[in-house]
């Protein structure tokens, strides 16, 4: 079936990410969000994260199995970060990188939604297009709503930024070691019922196109799993270097029970399909 785009327009999904936040990866943006990055990908890596926890990655380097990593990694956390609260009577709320994954996974669109979309803004210089409505341009409504959750005192604190930088690595780190050793991609779905969120830019078919998702989106590696969130099936050739999260990265519950995976945004091919 052919998908028609609900707003009746071929439009330019690049507003506002003519308005970039920073980049740590040490490639443009511009090329970052592209359909031919996501064709043709490269590694890539958060300046200074790496060198800066040498640690860590040499506890990862003696381990055989996710399971076993992903308890590395969080026990690391732990380490440096307190486990997201301190240990004193006060026990002052203090944002942790799970808090946040649990948050995104009740709603994309909450505060620990905006403070990681925030970080890929200013990770990658990938400006969000959707945070509960259509981000159209720097200062309007959508905007002041998503900057007024970003800087929520409840969520952003804790280097939270920087647990995720790390959580990031990890998972590039685990890709390559685990998920999917030797390839470049994955397949994933996911579900919608309408094409706001991420709107067509152009078609070659009936059933392809590409579009424009948001900075960070979820997937799942399920297709039926994905039809429950909507009727029309988006099936996307994702780069396992613009994964931040995946199923089974982590011994722990969040996201796991829609199979989900955590993806960085851009322009990408895609097939569409009426389930």
């Amino acid at each position: 079936m052919l998908v028609e785009n609900p707003l009746g327009e071929q439009r330019s999904a690049r507003s506002p990410a003519a308005n970039p936040g920073s980049n740590l990866t040490g490639i443009p943006s511009g090329l970052l969000i592209s359909a031919e990055f996501h064709a043709f990908p490269v590694p890539l890596h958060i300046a200074g994260v790496r060198d800066g926890h040498p640690a860590l990655f040499q506890r990862l380097s003696l381990v055989r199995e996710q399971r076993e990593a992903g308890q590395v990694f969080q026990a690391y956390m732990e380490e440096i970060f307190a486990g997201g609260h301190d240990r004193t009577k006060s026990r002052r709320f203090r944002a942790s990188y799970l808090r946040l994954l649990k948050g995104w996974g009740y709603d994309s669109n909450s505060p620990e939604g905006a403070v990681m979309k925030g970080w890929v803004e200013s990770r990658f210089g990938i400006a969000p297009n959707f945070h509960r409505q259509v981000i159209g341009r720097v200062g309007d409504a959508a905007w002041i709503q998503y900057m007024t959750d970003k800087m929520s005192g409840r969520f952003d604190n804790n280097a939270i930024w920087l647990q995720l930088d790390l959580l990031f690595e990890f998972a590039q780190w685990s890709a390559r070691r685990f998920l999917a050793s030797g390839q470049r991609h994955l397949r994933l779905f996911r579900g919608t019922n309408d094409f706001a969120e991420h709107p067509i830019l152009w078609k070659a078919g009936a059933r392809q196109g590409v579009i424009r998702l948001n900075n960070l989106v979820s997937f799942s590696d399920d297709r039926d799993v994905a039809s429950a969130f909507g009727d029309y099936i988006l099936e996307v050739n994702v780069p396992l270097v613009k994964l931040l999260f995946f199923k089974g990265l982590l011994p722990c519950r969040a996201l796991q029970a829609e199979s989900e995976y955590l993806v960085i945004g851009g322009e990408y091919t895609a097939h569409m399909y009426y389930y």
